[in-house]
């Protein structure tokens, strides 16, 4: 590809002399592709209305601005056949230029751009490299789709994961995988038709055997990137246990050396990186769920000593981004490119260490005693207001923060009915949320200050409200990763300020919670298991079969952000 548009860090700027250059490229396929983005070894996956620009520019942020070509970024999964045809839906969920998007595409048009005109999504000078990702199932809405913003980005991904149930229905997602010979049709019209390469993300099948021939039939159609998520389709919600890495490393082992590889799922912090790259020998590393609790899992941890005031670390050696700093990061971020206007003046961040500050005064938005205020509903004025907010940056935020700020806000109600009442664009109703959570993250500190100021050893924090014992280090190595979280709890565990992940429980603690029951037909199929060895006078043994279980579906409170898929 030219290097104007694919090789952006040579050349971020552009003159209009350049435009019309930049509208001409050279396709290339598979590894030589990977290598022309600067072969990233980081990859911020696609999650519907979860991976727009804000977003993506708050992950690359704590990379080093000479590091940051290393994350590869993709947007949200689009409706092809929505993007393709309808104006309202392109704007309201692609934003290149400060203008519309023409439709058909006029190449000549965009040529005659100044780069001036350039906006958000796909910009040369900070968003990049990017694919842009579409669900679709008919390769004629795919191309269509494709092309509008090809200009834009260095690829074009076919979303083969999404699990969820608007997927079967529609058929796309992971539901294409019934339909091998559809996704070779659409793979092979946009690497016979489209100026960049197209690349796909797929979840594994039953068998390594059968996951093999399907990456293949993607591949041999013209994909230059595969995408491999270790779970199965059926895996998702409480259900989605554990993802399978030894089938990833299967495919590297037996696909063509110069294969492109990502392995996808398991990653909870940095440090399964770049366990997951040896484990899997993938190329790259995708994050999502991961990324969405904690936006800094792409970076690495100052050292000792420099931490500053955004990063904090323990007596254990344990540490991460403040929750009050990532915040701060995320609304300036929103500030200047969302609304276009320049961030507020801020304190610095509070330390421990800091001299008292005589001039605080007690915060007037919400005392953190006094009684929840009762959830307001909202005005037809305000939903109609509402609706006519397009900007995915602005529709965006609560979602975000509800998952960034989730172990505060369990413990902070007044933190979390301030979020719950903030409405789409009204950033004055965002900015005294952190003001909230500036104080809550003070509260903590100041309290584990006190707490260990004569000691070296930490407490135990509280996942989903059950506190472990500290106990567990000393059994780590003896819990089974696929009937116990605990492992992952204590390995992950921070102070509740910190960002950290979240850690779902495995499928057979969810059945045992009660959050998940098998469907008769499964228990009946469990129950011929057992009498089956009983007849030949064996007991049964292992774990409870993880496959083929129907989930009940969890009542949750309307302010829990959307479902991730992809």
């Amino acid at each position: 590809m030219g290097s104007e548009i694919q090789g952006t860090r040579q050349r971020p700027e552009a003159t209009n002399d350049q435009s019309e250059e930049m509208m001409k490229r050279v396709k290339l396929h598979g590894r030589a592709f990977y290598e022309s983005i600067g072969s990233p070894k980081l990859v911020l996956a696609p999650m519907v209305e979860q991976s727009e620009f804000a977003w993506r520019m708050l992950s690359r942020s704590f990379l080093p601005p000479s590091a940051q070509h290393n994350l590869l970024a993709y947007t949200p999964m689009f409706h092809s056949k929505m993007f393709g045809e309808k104006q309202i839906y392109r704007d309201s969920h692609f934003q290149p230029l400060k203008s519309a998007l023409h439709s058909p595409v006029d190449a000549y048009h965009l040529s005659q751009l100044p780069i001036s005109e350039r906006h958000l999504d796909g910009n040369p000078s900070f968003d990049r490299p990017l694919t842009v990702q579409f669900c679709s199932n008919d390769p004629d809405d795919f191309l269509c789709a494709a092309k509008h913003v090809a200009p834009f980005c260095d690829a074009v991904d076919l979303n083969l994961g999404c699990p969820q149930g608007i997927a079967r229905r529609g058929k796309y997602g992971a539901f294409l995988q019934d339909d091998q010979p559809l996704i070779a049709r659409m793979i092979r019209k946009l690497h016979d038709e489209l100026e960049v390469p197209v690349t796909a993300k797929m979840r594994v099948l039953e068998t390594k055997e059968e996951t093999l021939a399907y990456a293949k039939t993607i591949l041999d159609a013209g994909a230059s990137i595969i995408t491999v998520h270790g779970r199965r389709r059926e895996q998702k919600g409480h259900n989605t246990g554990l993802a399978d890495w030894s089938k990833i490393r299967y495919l590297r082992e037996n696909l063509p050396k110069d294969t492109v590889i990502f392995a996808n799922g398991n990653i909870l912090q940095r440090e399964d990186i770049a366990e997951c790259l040896t484990a899997t020998g993938a190329d790259a590393v995708m994050s999502a769920e991961g990324n969405l609790y904690d936006p800094t899992i792409f970076a690495d941890p100052p050292p000792v000593g420099r931490e500053g005031r955004e990063y904090w670390r323990g007596r254990d050696g344990k540490g991460g981004y403040r929750m009050d700093a990532v915040m701060r990061r995320y609304l300036d971020i929103i500030h200047k490119y969302a609304l276009g206007r320049t961030p507020p003046q801020r304190k610095p961040l509070f330390l421990p260490s800091d001299p008292p500050d005589t001039e605080e005064t007690e915060d007037a938005t919400e005392d953190e005693e006094g009684p929840a205020k009762k959830k307001q509903k909202q005005s037809k004025a305000e939903k109609k207001q509402k609706s006519r907010i397009s900007n995915p940056n602005l529709t965006a935020m609560q979602a975000h923060l509800f998952h960034l700020l989730r172990p505060l806000v369990s413990r902070h109600h007044n933190v979390r009915d301030a979020l719950a009442r903030s409405r789409t664009g009204d950033i004055d109703a965002f900015e005294s949320v952190l003001t909230l959570v500036e104080k809550a993250v003070k509260e903590g500190l100041i309290a584990y200050e006190k707490e260990h100021a004569t000691t070296n050893d930490t407490k135990p924090i509280e996942i989903e409200g059950e506190a472990h014992d500290g106990k567990l280090q000393a059994e780590y190595g003896d819990l089974d990763p696929y009937t116990s979280s605990l492992a992952a709890v204590e390995r992950c565990r921070r102070p509740w300020w910190i960002c950290q992940p979240y850690v779902r429980p495995v499928p057979q603690e969810a059945i045992e919670k009660g959050s998940m029951q098998l469907s008769k037909k499964e228990k009946k199929r469990l129950e011929q298991e057992k009498a089956e060895p009983k007849a030949t006078g064996i007991e049964p043994d292992g774990r409870i079969d993880k496959e083929n279980v129907a989930v009940q579906e969890e009542t949750i409170e309307a302010e829990i952000p959307k479902v991730v898929c992809g």
